[in-house]
Protein backbone atom coordinates (compact mmCIF):
# COMPACT_ATOMS: atom_id res chain seq x y z
CA UNK A 1 0.00 0.00 0.00
CA UNK A 2 1.45 3.52 -0.68
CA UNK A 3 2.12 6.24 1.90
CA UNK A 4 -0.60 8.66 2.43
CA UNK A 5 0.83 12.62 2.54
CA UNK A 6 -0.65 14.33 5.36
CA UNK A 7 -2.66 16.66 3.83
CA UNK A 8 -2.98 20.17 5.23
CA UNK A 9 -5.88 22.34 3.60
CA UNK A 10 -5.64 25.89 3.85
CA UNK A 11 -8.41 27.00 1.72
CA UNK A 12 -11.15 29.03 3.25
CA UNK A 13 -8.79 29.84 5.96
CA UNK A 14 -9.00 34.03 6.63
CA UNK A 15 -5.37 35.30 6.65
CA UNK A 16 -3.56 38.83 7.59
CA UNK A 17 -0.45 39.49 5.59
CA UNK A 18 2.75 40.00 8.02
CA UNK A 19 4.54 43.46 8.79
CA UNK A 20 6.98 44.20 5.78
CA UNK A 21 5.15 42.39 2.74
CA UNK A 22 4.73 44.28 -0.21
CA UNK A 23 2.59 43.18 -3.21
CA UNK A 24 4.63 40.50 -5.50
CA UNK A 25 3.56 42.34 -8.94
CA UNK A 26 3.78 46.06 -7.34
CA UNK A 27 6.70 46.04 -4.96
CA UNK A 28 5.83 49.93 -3.91
CA UNK A 29 2.44 48.73 -2.22
CA UNK A 30 3.06 47.69 1.17
CA UNK A 31 0.06 44.86 2.10
CA UNK A 32 1.26 44.54 5.73
CA UNK A 33 -2.18 44.26 7.53
CA UNK A 34 -4.36 43.15 4.53
CA UNK A 35 -6.69 40.30 5.21
CA UNK A 36 -8.40 38.07 2.75
CA UNK A 37 -9.42 34.44 2.51
CA UNK A 38 -7.40 31.77 0.98
CA UNK A 39 -9.15 30.22 -2.08
CA UNK A 40 -5.90 27.84 -3.01
CA UNK A 41 -3.11 26.78 -1.79
CA UNK A 42 0.28 24.69 -3.68
CA UNK A 43 1.70 21.81 -1.40
CA UNK A 44 4.77 21.11 -0.42
CA UNK A 45 6.41 22.33 3.30
CA UNK A 46 6.32 26.29 1.78
CA UNK A 47 2.93 26.53 -0.15
CA UNK A 48 2.30 29.29 -2.09
CA UNK A 49 -1.39 30.58 -1.70
CA UNK A 50 -4.01 32.67 -3.56
CA UNK A 51 -5.58 35.27 -1.51
CA UNK A 52 -8.87 37.16 -2.76
CA UNK A 53 -8.97 39.93 -0.49
CA UNK A 54 -11.32 41.13 1.70
CA UNK A 55 -13.78 44.30 1.37
CA UNK A 56 -11.50 46.05 3.69
CA UNK A 57 -8.27 45.46 1.73
CA UNK A 58 -9.52 46.67 -1.50
CA UNK A 59 -11.10 49.35 -0.31
CA UNK A 60 -7.13 50.09 0.97
CA UNK A 61 -5.73 49.53 -2.81
CA UNK A 62 -4.65 52.11 -3.96
CA UNK A 63 -6.60 52.79 -7.68
CA UNK A 64 -2.65 52.92 -9.13
CA UNK A 65 -2.21 49.38 -8.46
CA UNK A 66 -6.11 48.49 -9.66
CA UNK A 67 -4.36 50.51 -12.93
CA UNK A 68 -1.46 48.49 -12.96
CA UNK A 69 -3.50 45.20 -13.12
CA UNK A 70 -5.76 46.18 -15.40
CA UNK A 71 -3.04 46.67 -17.75
CA UNK A 72 -1.20 43.46 -17.38
CA UNK A 73 -4.59 41.73 -17.50
CA UNK A 74 -4.27 40.87 -13.83
CA UNK A 75 -7.27 40.44 -11.26
CA UNK A 76 -6.50 43.09 -8.75
CA UNK A 77 -8.53 41.28 -6.04
CA UNK A 78 -6.25 38.27 -5.60
CA UNK A 79 -2.38 38.06 -5.02
CA UNK A 80 -0.29 34.89 -5.03
CA UNK A 81 1.92 35.02 -1.51
CA UNK A 82 4.29 32.53 0.03
CA UNK A 83 2.74 31.18 3.16
CA UNK A 84 5.52 32.78 5.18
CA UNK A 85 4.11 36.25 4.15
CA UNK A 86 0.67 35.73 6.19
CA UNK A 87 -0.63 34.41 9.55
CA UNK A 88 -3.49 32.32 9.74
CA UNK A 89 -6.55 34.20 11.69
Amino acid sequence: MAKRKASRSFEGQKVRVKEGVVMPEFESIAIQGWTGTIVEAGAGEAPQLIVEWDADSMAKMPSSYQTHCDSQGLYAGMACLPFADVEIL
